[in-house]
């Protein structure tokens, strides 16, 4: 049974949504900006537009809790302390940061690969120049 919980709070200057996905024993992250506050619909169009779009962070593994019998009243309680502005859990933000250090260490290959691609041109390029003079052109 899959859970998908949708956090949507303000973090300096702008509005952010927090989507943390629960699917068996996996946990996943994505945090997505919104820049000025989203009215609901806007966030559900997002959703429904962007769902496949979005990127999660590497999944983790979490325990799940057996369902016990909650007090009407301790719910009541949990609920208003869950609404209440509370930020980013520490769950989230470690998921959070490993998909950060995923997309840093992708991007370094990238360039990389770009620099020596850079490289390789410009090494043919002056073979080439060098032939020419060879030539007398």
């Amino acid at each position: 049974m899959a859970k998908i919980v949708l956090t949507v709070l303000f973090e300096e200057p702008f509005w952010i949504g927090l989507l943390e996905r629960l699917d068996g024993s996996k946990y996943e992250v994505c945090k997505v900006t919104f820049g000025a506050e989203p009215k609901d619909y806007e966030v559900y169009e997002f959703i429904l537009d962007k769902w496949y779009q979005l990127k999660f962070s590497p999944s983790l593994s979490y325990k799940t809790e057996t369902a016990k019998k909650i007090n009407p009243k301790r719910l009541q309680r949990n609920i208003k302390v869950s609404l209440q502005n509370m930020g980013i859990g520490t769950k989230a933000q470690q998921a959070l940061k490993l998909q950060h250090e995923q997309l840093k260490t992708e991007r370094k290959i990238k360039s990389k690969d770009e620099r020596e691609a850079e490289k390789e041109r410009q090494y043919v390029l002056r073979q080439e120049k060098k032939k020419a003079k060879h030539r007398g052109r």
